[in-house]
């Protein structure tokens, strides 16, 4: 991985990570559009500059990670379920990352469904308050963007929605939601890279580049978070919706065309 691939990827990851887009089918996107080498850092480095990205919402949000027991606890069962199917079926999860087509599909349907998300699930208060069924369900939610083009932020977008949040309150839940979530992903991934005794040298050979790539993301994830908000309380999820249609039928084309779209 070049320096210049590594930044487009962290600027890529930084704007999309939470929007309802799918940063990782962004980045599945980007990485066959530069024709890069899908090699063990390349994969590894994909998930770690999700460390960039959290430490977005804990510096945004610091006030708000300093509130009651109860906060943590409702984000801990929220994060359960996903941490259950990731560590179970972790590695057919990793065979999807490298299917363009599945991005492809994901993305044309689920901006289908963005279209409506404002129509069926936009009654929520600005003081609900999470209870801890809500938070399992919005957790049980976040499980189906395990699938690559599908969303962790839309997912848990609509989960919160779907419990009578509003739009505000569901965006920001799913923003906590990505700490534990995307640590624990991260985490796991730097960790089997330490234990394997080669993912060490890749590692130390490396270091820099994705040291760059999370303080990339970090800034980037910052501007987009506050555009988000700010853009969802004004304007909904159509735009978003129409934008993931456009790309799924631009990817769908070219794949029936016959360009070669695989990562290698």
């Amino acid at each position: 991985m070049t320096l210049f691939e590594a930044t487009v990827i962290a600027i890529v990851e930084g704007i999309t990570e939470f929007l309802p887009i799918s940063s990782t089918g962004h980045m599945i996107i980007t990485e066959a559009l530069l024709g890069m080498n899908i090699d063990e850092f390349t994969k590894a480095f994909t998930v770690n500059i999700q460390f960039g990205a959290i430490l977005s919402v804990v510096v945004l949000y610091w006030r708000r990670f300093l509130q009651s027991w109860s906060f943590y606890q409702k984000l801990f069962v929220a994060f359960l379920p996903a941490a259950i199917i990731g560590f179970l079926a972790g590695d057919f999860i990793d065979t999807l990352l490298e299917n363009v087509l599945v991005v492809a599909i994901t993305m044309f349907l689920g901006g289908i469904i963005l279209l409506f998300v404002d129509k069926w699930f936009n009654k929520g208060t600005d003081d609900q308050e999470i209870s801890y069924p809500a938070a399992l369900k919005i957790g049980l939610w976040q499980c189906i963007a395990m699938i690559p083009g599908i969303s962790r932020s839309a997912a848990t977008i609509i989960g919160g929605m779907q419990q009578k949040l509003n739009r505000t309150n569901a965006a920001e839940f799913s923003f906590f939601l990505a700490v534990p979530t995307m640590a624990a992903a991260s985490g796991y991934k730097l960790l089997k890279l330490i234990l394997d005794p080669q993912g060490v040298s890749i590692l130390k050979e490396n270091l820099t580049t994705l040291l760059i790539g999370n303080i990339i993301a970090f800034i980037v994830a910052m501007i987009a978070i506050k555009t988000f908000i700010t853009f969802l309380q004004k304007h909904g999820f159509k735009v978003f919706g129409w934008y993931r249609i456009v790309v799924g039928i631009i990817l769908i084309t070219l794949l029936l065309l016959g360009v070669d779209l695989k990562v290698v």
